[in-house]
């Protein structure tokens, strides 16, 4: 077993080994003394600014190294702190706990166990607050931590409703124990989680967000879900995994249900580009209705799948939203469709724009009103949100008055 002192010749590994990493820290420290040692009132905070390649690739092998620098960074800027030693694997009754660090705080030790992953997503903060609550049943004097590369204010308040401290490696922190306070928050995620957003937010990953979200009162079994999204077993298997990570899906005896089907259609317009439907722009002397009304007879006289989206399908649920515009995805035979309508395709002054939906998830949950086939106000939502001007305005209002008055 590894153990040394602090600064001692046979210290972990500096972090500066596994990374250019660049840190200034500022710290205002507030002290309170009275005229005895046990007295001693500290209130630190910290701000923490990380500068250089921060998003780099985290595995196993370096994760406890960085944890533990990240650690030393945090509490060594306490005067009345003295870091003893850093321990890896320690077993704390019949828990091996991933680090144990014990400090010395004026003259009395302390012991914090840290529980480390890779992942700091709500359902591994829960599971963490579980493992060490589980050793605080054998050693009530020692304070656990959670740690992950990135902590978000969900996770954080996980930790803080189980009475435990959290510290990632963006430089967000709450640590609480004996005299000392260290609280810092709002650092941003460096460690950018792209291949899980790729995975949760790809074209068939979405196909399964569509089902969940068109009404999410309603229960799926997973081969259930599939068939409905038209994917596979293992693409719905993993889509249920990243959800649950987020504590976005629960189960139930009747089948899986969004949790906070808000918090997901938010994060999913953020990673939502709609310049991935191919757009082509064209201009009509016909008026906005007719124009919509001989798209629609004309798609389906061809076997052509549309539906009208962005502001022409808005107005259709909200007719509040005022437009000038005709907005549509058409599947197939674009180039056909336009010439049967007698569109001219121009650069500028266009009053028709036509999307190749990048995924036949798109036209998923459409709706006939008036007979013409409209898109699911999902998205109708995410299309308006990328639409220059007037676009989020009318987002917002298809999200207050149709999409949450539905949920």
């Amino acid at each position: 077993m590894f153990t040394a002192p602090y600064g001692g010749e046979n210290h972990i590994p500096n972090f500066h080994q596994n990374i250019d990493f660049q840190q200034t820290l500022k710290v205002y420290i507030w002290r309170r003394l009275r005229l005895t040692v046990g007295n001693f009132h500290y209130k630190l905070c910290f701000q923490q600014m990380l500068k250089g390649r921060l998003a780099m690739k985290l595995n196993n092998k370096n994760m406890l190294a960085e944890v533990e620098n990240t650690l030393r960074t945090c509490l060594q800027r306490v005067p009345f702190l003295e870091i003893e030693s850093l321990e890896r694997e320690l077993k704390v009754g019949d828990v091996y706990v991933d680090i144990v660090a014990t400090v010395r705080v004026a003259k009395q030790r302390q012991r914090l166990a840290l529980e480390v992953k890779n992942n700091g997503q709500p359902r591994v903060a829960r599971t963490a607050t579980y493992q060490l609550a589980h050793v605080l049943e054998y050693e009530p004097d020692v304070y656990g931590v959670f740690t992950a590369p990135y902590i978000s204010p969900q996770s954080a308040e996980i930790c803080v409703r189980g009475k435990i401290g959290y510290l990632d490696l963006a430089g967000n922190c709450r640590l609480t124990f004996d005299q000392v306070y260290i609280e810092q928050e709002g650092k941003p995620n460096p460690f950018a989680e792209k291949r899980d957003l790729r995975s949760l937010y790809s074209p068939k990953a979405a196909r399964v967000l569509r089902v969940l979200l068109a009404d999410p009162k309603k229960p799926w079994r997973v081969q259930a879900l599939a068939e409905e999204a038209e994917v596979s077993l293992g693409q719905v298997s993993n889509v249920k995994r990243l959800l649950e990570d987020r504590e976005w899906l629960k189960s139930s005896a009747a089948g899986l249900l969004p949790n906070n089907p808000e918090s997901l259609l938010s994060e999913w317009s953020k990673n939502y580009n709609s310049r991935k439907n191919t757009p082509r722009n064209y201009y009509t002397l016909k008026s906005i209705a007719e124009m919509e009304a001989d798209l629609a007879k004309t798609c389906e006289g061809e076997g052509t799948a549309y539906a009208l989206t962005g502001f022409s399908g808005a107005a259709r649920y909200a007719p509040s939203v005022r437009y000038q515009r005709v907005m549509a995805h058409v599947s197939r035979d674009m180039e056909s469709i336009a010439k049967i309508l007698s569109l001219k395709e121009v650069a500028s002054g266009a009053n028709v724009t036509l999307f190749t939906p990048y995924d036949e998830g798109a036209l998923y949950g459409t709706r006939q009103i008036d007979g013409i086939c409209i898109a699911s106000p999902v998205q109708i939502y995410l299309d308006l949100l990328g639409v220059k001007g007037r676009g989020e305005e009318a987002a917002k209002t298809i999200l207050d008055e149709v999409i949450r008055r539905s949920w």
